[in-house]
């Protein structure tokens, strides 16, 4: 069964790693709303979703899972909601997307590591009500089924929700990540077509980190894994946003520091393009969030009443007024080492989905577009 859908799917797939290093680096790109996601379940609305099971398998867009605040936001008092739903999306046209029919994922399940590889989408970790999860799925489109098909992949070492994912020559490597108690520096591949393979404890990262973009690209020929800004929350201050960003090199098994991100960037998307670049979409500078999280340790250790009132006022017009998150496009030369602003997403800028290379077309589902909001929009662009 395996063997073949990988089969199948090689002839649709994006364009593997291998194949980039002939592509020419020529991006002429414009962005369509490329279809929308119904409302969920008892929801008269559809109101996006943030964090979802996001991948392409055998020509088809598969999008489950995620959460959002379907009754108030957050701030107002409003529960996040945690999602097993999913939605098989087909390309009617070249450019539009049409909800073929829906699946339901064994869990409810959001903020897990999402890859679209030739065996089909992996799904590492995540979370739920239960807590952060350790648990890994496959799943595929079977053309003959006319069904989503999930297996079981080994587990994780630990538990992990906002990793990093990426594959290379079907080797899945996982980067970061975050649970209850901290920020995670671990760094592991799987061999997707071993049925026996199990985690593979590769050399750490240089520092802990959830909310990075984890790329596989070459650099001089040779392929590595890129991880991209990012960020790592702290016990006892604010949260730390990276601009840094570092190559590990798949032949040398070794890190390297490469030229930092222009600023601070954590929560975007990105992709590997042409036969040496990156691209970053949009991301998180982090601004109102230090702000909320500052906010929020002056509520905690207020002991005035009144005081306390004041900050919780001063909180809540702080989330209610965001101003969404980075639009800018980033683009990184792995052979000159070198980051260029190369234009603006021209509609509000989704964190926490995953951004996917579906053949000569890169595809954004859902996200969080500003504090407690999500959209239900699935954006597309052509690179040529």
């Amino acid at each position: 069964m395996m063997k073949l859908s990988l089969l199948i799917f090689l002839s649709s797939m994006m364009m593997p790693l291998h194949s980039c290093k002939n592509q020419e680096q020529k991006y002429t790109m414009a962005w369509r709303i490329a279809g929308e996601l119904p409302p969920l379940p008892g929801q008269e609305k559809a109101i996006g979703l943030a964090g979802p099971v996001a991948g392409v398998t055998n020509n088809v867009l598969l999008v489950a899972g995620g959460a959002n605040f379907p009754d108030s936001l957050p701030w107002m008092g409003g529960k996040k909601r945690y999602y097993a739903e999913g939605f098989v999306m087909k390309r009617i046209q070249e450019d539009s997307l049409s909800l073929y029919k829906t699946f339901s994922l064994p869990y409810p399940l959001a903020y897990p590591a999402c890859a679209s590889t030739p065996m089909g989408i992996v799904c590492a970790g995540g979370e739920n009500p239960e807590g952060v999860s350790s648990k890994v799925m496959l799943l595929q489109w079977g053309d003959h089924s006319d069904s989503v098909i999930i297996t079981n992949l080994p587990d994780l070492p630990l538990p992990l929700s906002n990793a990093g994912i990426t594959i290379h020559d079907n080797i899945i490597y996982l980067a970061g990540g975050e649970n209850s108690d901290s920020a995670s520096s671990g760094f592991y591949s799987l061999d997707i077509t071993n049925a026996a393979a199990r985690w593979n404890t590769l050399p750490s990262l240089p520092y802990a980190v959830s909310h990075a973009v984890v790329v596989a690209q070459f650099a001089a020929g040779s392929p590595s894994v890129y991880v991209l800004g990012g960020r790592k929350k702290n016990s006892n201050s604010i949260s730390d946003i990276y601009a840094s960003a570092y190559a590990f090199d798949l032949n040398k098994k070794e890190w390297k520091e490469i030229k930092s991100l222009p600023y601070r960037l954590c929560a975007g998307t990105g992709i590997a393009a042409g036969k040496n670049e990156i691209l970053l979409f949009g991301g998180d500078k982090g601004e109102t969030f230090h702000k909320t999280e500052l906010l929020i340790g002056a509520i905690n250790a207020a002991t005035d009443t009144a005081e306390q009132q004041d900050l919780i006022r001063q909180k809540n017009q702080l989330q209610a007024a965001h101003p969404g998150f980075s639009r800018e496009v980033l683009r990184y030369n792995t052979t000159t080492d070198n980051w260029t602003n190369t234009t603006t997403l021209p509609f509000e800028a989704p964190v926490t989905t995953t951004a996917i290379l579906w053949n000569n077309d890169v595809v954004i589902p859902n996200g969080e577009i500003r504090a407690g909001v999500r959209t239900p929009e699935i954006w597309m662009r052509r690179i040529q």
